[in-house]
């Protein structure tokens, strides 16, 4: 190397930093660190001087107000939790909501008298309590001194004070701890702090003034009181339904909620806007970014963690996640929801999960799902790249909405399934359903994205040898074909597809679409010939492993005969609409009289689809073709959702609280092969915590019972909810009502 050669040698280049990277702190930019942790806490001192502490310590204060004893009125029986609609938290501190009155009882060492003596309650949350933040509350007995938060003396009997605070509609929801404090000429004596005396305040749907306020009462049952739910599945002409135990009353439920705002380091401040709970909420319930709670999997692989079909509830996923610190494996869209609906209703926002059948994976903003076909009209796997879910579930939450136009406001779209990020994270909404039922996709959040789930048209493009395409059919009402919740107080589903979108083809709807292509959204202009020749599919109610026949009707229209060279083609599909395998492909030319139909007779037998069935055991038949005579194409899907064996639940003894019963789990192998890796569970509200049982092998015919014996905790009707699953066999239920009485 010549003198003047100064390039560096590698020697010369300092070396990378190794190790983890250092977390970004607040330092230079904040006076103190943002609080961000509900679990952070920072110790009042005991006595605080008002000027310097004078050389001997403390005064003599034996003239002055002391506290000897303070009751939280925690218990489920007392006036508290029954009043606040809290009485079923599995907690051993008071649980309350916010905007309505609580009590706390206060024993002083002498009778309280209010020309003298002077006291507050002090509620303070996170780390730095600062009154103009809203994480310090002094809350005063006397009418002439009162904060944000109102308070008033209601009793007093010889020593004790009884004081009712009524936290302000719109405080920060979280867990708090409270001071007693009297104030003194020499500076403010404090109880020590204690965890007796914590409290958690909730979001309150039962009063006005509360963003979350719902007004029917029925509702506010189901979507904040009600533990245990139905989910929908299957197809739209074949609806599958599976219970979930939303367990949000479940002891460490609650710290498991505030724990996953911690985790996602929610500022404590921002806590007390639905709005912001629960879009931090939708990014923190999948792990996509930032290590939040699921990890979604949809290749039918769970070997290093539960397949998604085999969750029975949410509260094992929820105490596994605050417990371990780590996101839990695995979970699928109605996992995703009904852990998230647990979230909210924990949290005191009313939620439910919704289920939109044929739901449209919109990806680059516009209102088509392309299906590609050949010039003889087979469909080109390699360029149909856009799929439609079979179904899809959501989550709607109810609000109001200050940062929208008035009547905006109500139920909302929430979504924690990862599918596309928004602001650069994977969530979804809040988007207003009425938002969305109008077009108004420009509001937030995302709302253009839930738009498109609910209004894609399905395009069928003809694709010619130079790479052109025509469309040549355009199905205008396959996608959300219909959207299902569970009917309040009741075991039945309701169709709430008429609160997304107006009638198919009305003129509202049109004007709907209009406004939607305003903000951005294209649509299919093009509106081809229909074909004269009509291909129908039937709908089938399938057992998985038998054996069934399809048939395909093939409508002539026109008043000359047909013919067409017909595409049938059978297909293993996720229900995410992703195609497995191909297990069947017919090639029949069918030739129809004028004014006629002809059916085409297919045989399906179930050992050339069983061994390439993957967990939902859905069945894609495609039937395209082209008719010779015009050069028309016609086209035809149908999903076959295959009945999985159903698990029996019987429940015995005393049907009383207190007393030990019985359930049992009865499931008969009804297969020809062994079943091998094959869990179950069990978990049942208010009466048995989630149980685990696993069985290496079960021989084809056989039988199992699987006993386990509970005692009932409350009172009520409620159910016990079981699953089977093993990598053969998915979505295998059961469940059974139970009434316990007193």
């Amino acid at each position: 190397m010549s003198d003047r050669d100064t390039t560096p040698t590698p020697s010369d280049v300092p070396p990378p930093p190794t190790g983890p990277r250092p977390k970004a702190t607040s330092r230079g930019r904040t006076t103190v660190p943002v609080a961000s942790d509900n679990s952070d806490i920072t110790d009042v001192p005991e006595f605080e001087f008002f000027g310097l502490p004078g050389p001997r310590g403390l005064p003599p204060l034996t003239e002055y107000l002391d506290i000897f004893e303070v009751d939280m009125m925690r218990r489920p029986d007392e006036s508290n939790k029954i009043q606040h609609h809290t009485m079923y938290y599995n907690s051993d501190h008071l649980v309350v909501r916010r905007g309505q009155e609580f009590q706390v009882k206060v024993t002083f060492n002498r009778p309280y008298n209010s020309a003298q003596d002077k006291f507050a309650l002090e509620f303070v949350i996170g780390s730095s309590p600062q009154f103009s933040k809203g994480t310090y509350i002094p809350v005063f007995p006397t009418k002439t001194r009162q904060s944000s938060w109102e308070g008033r003396v209601v009793n007093t009997s010889g020593n004790e004070v009884t004081m009712g605070i009524t936290p302000e509609a719109n405080c920060i929801v979280g867990k708090y701890h409270m001071y007693v404090a009297v104030s003194t000429p020499f500076g403010i004596r404090r109880t020590r702090r204690d965890k007796s005396q914590n409290l958690y305040i909730l979001f309150n749907p039962w009063v006005a003034a509360d963003a979350v306020y719902l007004d029917d009462e029925m509702e506010r049952e189901e979507c904040v009181m009600t533990e245990i739910g139905i989910i929908y599945h299957g197809a739209y002409d074949d609806v599958s339904e599976r219970n979930w135990n939303y367990g949000q009353f479940n002891y460490g439920v609650l710290d498991a909620c505030l724990y996953i705002m911690d985790k996602a380091e929610m500022p404590i401040t921002n806590r007390g806007d639905p709005i912001k709970v629960t879009r931090k909420a939708s990014a923190m319930l999948n792990s996509r970014d930032d290590e939040g709670v699921l990890v979604g999997n949809w290749s039918g692989d769970y070997t290093y963690g539960v397949a998604p079909t085999s969750w029975t509830g949410s509260t094992d996923i929820l105490l596994t996640y605050a417990s371990s610190k780590m996101p839990v494996c695995y979970a699928q869209c109605w996992v995703y929801a009904a852990v998230f609906n647990t979230f909210l209703r924990c949290l005191g926002i009313p939620a439910r999960v919704v289920t939109n059948y044929f739901s449209a994976h919109d990806n680059d903003g516009n209102l088509k799902t392309d299906i590609i076909l050949d010039e003889n009209g087979r469909i080109d796997r390699n360029r149909t790249k856009d799929s439609v879910w079979n179904y899809h579930c959501w989550n709607e939450c109810y609000m109001s909405r200050p940062d929208l136009p008035p009547g905006f406001g109500g139920w909302q779209v929430v979504d924690a399934t990862p599918q596309e990020t928004s602001d650069g994270m994977y969530r979804c909404g809040p988007a207003s359903v009425q938002a969305i039922k109008h077009g108004q996709i420009c509001f937030p959040f995302d709302a253009a994205f839930v738009f498109a789930e609910v209004n894609s048209d399905v395009v069928f493009y003809s694709r010619r040898r130079d790479g052109t395409m025509d469309p040549v059919k355009v199905n205008r009402t396959h996608v959300g074909r219909m959207v299902l919740t569970k009917t309040p107080g009741e075991l039945t589903r309701r169709d709430i597809t008429d609160q997304y979108k107006f009638s198919e083809g009305s003129a509202e709807e049109r004007t709907v679409l209009e406004k939607a292509e305003e903000f951005g959204c294209k649509r299919e202009k093009s509106d081809p010939t229909l074909a004269d020749v009509d291909v129908v599919l039937p709908t089938l109610e399938i057992s998985v492993g038998n054996d069934f026949e399809l048939n395909v009707e093939f409508v002539n229209r026109s008043d000359q005969e047909r013919t067409v060279d017909a595409y049938i083609s059978g297909n293993v599909v996720y229900y995410t609409g992703v195609t497995s395998s191909e297990f069947m492909f017919n090639t029949p030319t069918v030739k129809i009289k004028p004014n006629k139909t002809v059916k085409e007779l297919v045989k399906v037998e179930s050992k050339i689809y069983m061994r390439d069935l993957v967990e939902q055991a859905n069945l894609h038949f495609i039937v395209t073709g082209k008719v010779k005579e015009t050069g028309q194409i016609v086209t035809a899907m149908k999903v076959v959702t295959l009945h999985n064996p159903k698990l029996t639940v019987e429940v015995s003894g005393g049907e009383k609280v207190n007393e030990e019963m019985m359930a049992s789990v009865q499931f008969t192998n009804p297969f020809t092969f062994s079943l091998e890796g094959v869990s179950i569970r069990m978990e049942g509200p208010g009466i048995m915590s989630p149980k685990f049982k696993y069985y290496s092998l079960i021989p084809g015919g056989s039988s199992l019972t699987w006993t386990e014996f509970f005692t009932p905790q409350r009172t009520g009707t409620t159910r016990v909810i079981a699953t089977l699953d093993c990598p053969a066999l998915r979505q295998v239920f059961g469940q059974a009502s139970i009434t316990i009485k007193p």
